[in-house]
């Protein structure tokens, strides 16, 4: 029987503010686009509604405005099963908020995110859930939030033997020190050339910037391809895990999906291939829908795909 696995996510929420476009504008441009959709987003958020709706027992910290967009991102993870426990409301800052272009095309984005209340999300709200994340069976942080938020609770689940998985999204360069404390690091090729400095643009030199991540200290690197999958690296060899063919619809928030579902995966006790495997099919099917939290797939969706 498969033990229910117990997650804690530290990050952030942002409004969804979203158009699909006939194509991306270039600076200066206007171009008419449409329709116009809103709904919960933001990395933290959208990956613990996916780590919940693939059964996980989720909790998640995060720094929420006293504003309506607040009230929709806590009902929102109350909806989806989310604990609650250790959602902070502040006064007098507005709710995080991201600008989404779509193309309907490429399915291609491009965003621009207002951090707002995620930047209110300190080391004393992490001390808040620290009984949360060392009952947990692993940590997942992005970089949506303080730095110096993130670098404490990595800091506070590795020095408690918690697994600490690391979406560095946005990517920056980042401390090596830091890296020594994470077990897992998930960038994509944006951000793996962000913080490399080098340029991570196929397999090949996905793979280099992996055995440099490697050496700086990071147990697993996982570096996802979009449509070509993920490539694993960790001290038994670097692997691509082929991803799965789907017709793609939107690209925003399969990160999320694949993040969310490696977490669980990886709390179940699979293999990190076979939780690669899983997080790249629960990925898949986000990009055939429209949208983020709601696009997350449900654990019989990325049962039914990795069947077929």
């Amino acid at each position: 029987m498969r033990t229910q696995p117990r997650i804690v996510v530290v990050g952030s929420f942002m409004m969804d503010l979203m158009s699909r476009t006939p194509r991306l504008p270039v600076p200066g441009e206007t171009v008419m686009g449409g329709p116009f959709q809103m709904g919960p987003g933001g990395k933290g958020s959208n990956q613990a509604v996916a780590a919940a709706r693939l059964g996980a027992d989720v909790s998640m910290v995060v720094s929420l405005g006293r504003d309506y967009f607040g009230d929709v991102a806590y009902n929102n993870l109350v909806q989806e099963g989310v604990d609650v426990g250790c959602v902070k409301r502040v006064d007098n800052v507005s709710t995080g908020a991201a600008l989404i272009m779509v193309d309907e095309k490429k399915g291609e984005n491009m965003i621009v995110v207002a951090p707002g209340s995620n930047n209110e999300l300190g080391p004393e709200d992490v001390d808040r859930a620290k009984g949360l994340i060392l009952g947990s069976h692993c940590m997942l942080v992005q970089l949506e939030i303080p730095l110096s938020t993130v670098e404490y609770a990595i800091g506070l689940a590795h020095d408690n033997n918690v697994g600490v998985i690391l979406n560095p999204a946005p990517g920056r360069p980042l401390p090596d020190e830091l890296f020594q404390k994470v077990d897992v690091l998930t960038p994509n090729e944006s951000e793996a050339s962000a913080i490399t400095g080098q340029p991570v643009v196929d397999v090949n030199t996905a793979g280099r910037a992996a055995r440099e991540l490697l050496a700086r200290g990071c147990r697993n690197v996982v570096i996802t391809l979009g449509a070509a999958g993920a490539l694993a690296a960790n001290g038994d060899g670097v692997h691509l895990v082929s991803g799965f063919n789907v017709k793609t619809v939107d690209t925003t928030g399969a990160g999320d999906a694949f993040n969310g579902a490696l977490a669980v995966a990886l709390a179940e006790g699979q293999s990190l291939l076979d939780a690669v495997r899983f997080a790249n099919a629960a990925g898949a099917l986000c990009v055939t829908k429209v949208g983020t939290a709601p696009a997350m797939p449900s654990r019989r969706e990325v049962q039914e795909l990795l069947a077929r």
